[in-house]
């Protein structure tokens, strides 16, 4: 495909975005890069790997941890650098696969992080249907149906507050993407089919 690049898919918590996104790399024949950038990441800068998934997309904003994460990065103790830490290497790695080919990355900023770097595809995907979260919300950790719905809303919070912190901009203003679509409505197939004719474009 002549117009094939790099895509970066964010996604609602149990929207479907990741399935979507492996399928559009099965069909484009194009690596898919998820929680194995964790490790790729945790590798290459000599970071705990259990830290960094345990920080994976998510930001502590309470007042007690940016006092103390100030005290400590003045004392050169890199404890409180460590969110800040991870997002860097995970964005280097970033750069650094798209300079490699096209790929397709889930999540962690990477439309913004590739802002003005490389040419990208920025879609953000949502699910107008509660009840297909929870389903799906179920499937992926196996929460229980009756705490499914809050469970979801604090993941959506996180990568809101997640995406807010690193890039300064609103996750899910269709203002930032180049692509948004319903997968609720759409269904996966033929948001892989979209995704795929906006790379004509």
């Amino acid at each position: 495909m002549a117009h094939l690049r790099t895509i970066t898919i964010e996604r609602q918590y149990a929207s479907g975005g990741r399935e979507i996104g492996k399928r559009l790399s099965e069909r484009l024949g194009i690596p898919f890069y998820d929680g194995q950038l964790l490790m790729l990441a945790a590798e290459k800068y000599g970071l705990n790997p259990g830290v960094v998934k345990a920080n994976d997309e998510k930001v502590n904003k309470s007042l007690l941890y940016t006092v103390a994460s100030a005290v400590e990065n003045f004392r050169g103790n890199e404890r409180g650098m460590m969110p800040y830490r991870i997002y860097q290497a995970q964005a280097e790695t970033i750069r650094r696969l798209s300079m490699e080919g096209p790929c397709i990355f889930i999540g962690r900023c990477a439309g913004e992080v590739l802002r003005g770097k490389c040419r990208s595809l920025n879609v953000f995907i949502y699910a107008s249907s509660m009840a297909e979260r929870k389903e799906r919300a179920n499937q992926i950790d196996n929460i229980a149906m009756v705490e499914t719905e809050d469970y979801i809303r604090m993941k959506d919070r996180q990568r809101r507050d997640y995406y807010k912190q690193y890039t300064d901009r609103e996750w899910g203003d269709p203002m930032n993407y180049d692509l948004c679509l319903n997968s609720t409505t759409l269904g996966y197939d033929r948001c892989v089919e979209l995704i795929e004719r906006a790379l004509m474009r």
